[in-house]
């Protein structure tokens, strides 16, 4: 019998970062999982074959090498100052990876692709605006930037907590047209119900973009080489070299329990105890449940997106009052120089939060702006989120990956899993060697 005080099941980067961090911090981890590779719902697969394999499609025809295609099944960006950074600094899991650059970020707007401002120069040189608008949009940025909320003086006014983002739109006069792209494709907001809840959380997401931007100027967003596959086995190494073990292509046949607690997995008729499990959705149906679904479609191109100047890597965000929806449509495109697919190949995916019954028809306007498509590969996923905290059980879920397609979510749910394990708060400092060997991207 053997003895661990956590047990993770499944592979996902999620589970993988809570499993690093609980070995790093001295605790016993084991981590199964029933499939034989790394990454769960957001693996990367490689070779390009697979991919038509998984998705049950004939090819591939004239696609270079496959194993040149890394491809993710759940595609996200990092935001360069956001927590996921935080996290991989903190524990140095950056050693593994190579991170390069989105090259742009655009928006959406009567059928076209914009780029979206996020400097001063940007926003001089935006089609997105006006001259009045440029000048009340550039106020906002400033006040954003210069805002600490422990210093009541920079509030100008304004009571943070109380006081809705509607208002404080209204307060610096911005038309419609700004506060658009301003919630939806600077503060990454994925629907409008954010413009009547208090402003604080606005004015910090605006602040997270433009820290971001300054670290590198074409966009806030990092993407690594080969591809989001790499992560789960950075962390995976992490927890291994403090004494983590994993169990690749072990079915979990129970969880055993004790008077409402967990005790143990058995799998392959072996039993491991432990004190806390921690898990992706797949492993416990019976404790999610479903909150809506999400669509994917995985599209190869051999040509970079119309409208994105060329980029060999950009986010667009179609925002839902363009298409009277009520939650926005996400893409993003990456390509063979992250060394994620053949030469002059380019990966682009469509993400949405399904509103109807014909989700492939939602996502149509995505599809649109990136034709022609050599092969399109769609998924439709439920969203499921844990139906209790764990603190009975000591069962732990964490919740599905969402349509957005830049992680600060799923950094949510890192922290509130965390909290939840360990009833501490997560606190991730920066180091400071990451942002001298950071600012070199500058020169």
């Amino acid at each position: 019998m053997q003895e661990y005080d956590v047990i993770v099941l499944g592979t996902g980067l999620k589970e993988c970062i809570i499993s690093g961090l609980m070995s790093q911090s001295g605790k016993k981890v084991l981590h199964i999982d029933k499939n034989p590779y790394y990454g769960g719902e957001s693996a990367s697969i490689s070779p390009l074959e697979e991919l038509y394999k998984k998705f049950k499609v004939p090819g591939p025809k004239a696609m270079g090498l496959g194993k040149e295609w890394n491809i993710d099944l759940i595609p996200k960006f990092f935001l360069a100052n956001g927590q996921l950074v935080k996290i991989l600094v903190h524990t140095e899991v950056t050693r593994y990876l190579d991170f390069k650059v989105v090259e742009g970020s655009y928006i959406y707007k009567a059928g076209k692709v914009h780029k979206v401002p996020a400097t001063e120069e940007d926003a001089q040189a935006s089609d997105l605006m006006g001259m009045f608008d440029k000048r009340r949009f550039r106020k906002l940025l400033l006040f954003a930037l210069n805002f600490d909320e422990r210093n009541p003086r920079t509030f100008q006014d304004v009571n943070p907590k109380k006081m809705t983002t509607r208002d404080l739109f209204c307060r610096f006069d911005l038309g419609l047209d700004v506060m658009e792209f301003t919630g939806h494709a600077i503060a990454l907001h994925s629907s409008d119900s954010y413009l009547d809840q208090p402003c604080v959380e606005t004015i910090r997401r605006i602040r997270l973009y433009s820290e971001s931007l300054s670290r590198h100027t074409s966009s806030p967003y990092l993407y690594p080489m080969y591809g989001l596959g790499e992560l789960p086995q950075g962390f995976a190494r992490l927890s291994a070299e403090y004494g983590g073990t994993f169990l690749l292509n072990r079915p979990v046949d129970e969880i055993v329990m004790d008077n409402g607690k967990v005790k143990a997995v058995k799998s392959e008729g072996k039993l491991f105890h432990c004190k806390q499990l921690i898990c992706d959705p797949s492993y416990v149906p019976n404790r999610v449940r479903k909150v809506g679904r999400v669509i994917r479609v995985i599209c190869l191109l051999n040509h970079p997106v119309k409208n994105t100047h060329e980029a060999n890597s950009c986010q667009i965000i179609i925002p839902q009052a363009q298409l009277n929806r009520k939650s926005d449509i996400y893409i993003s495109v990456v390509s063979f120089t992250h060394n994620v697919a053949s030469d002059g190949m380019y990966i682009a995916t469509v993400s949405t939060t399904s509103e109807t019954s014909n989700p492939e028809k939602e996502v149509q306007p995505g599809l649109d702006l990136l034709e022609p498509i050599m092969q399109k590969f769609v998924s439709i996923r439920n969203l499921l989120v844990p139906i209790e905290d764990g603190k009975n059980s000591q069962i732990f879920v964490s919740r599905s990956y969402d349509a957005t397609n830049h992680f600060e979510t799923e950094s949510e749910d890192i922290a509130d899993l965390y909290r939840r394990i360990t009833g501490a708060e997560l606190c991730i400092g920066g180091s400071q060697r990451h942002q001298s060997h950071n600012s070199e991207d500058n020169d």
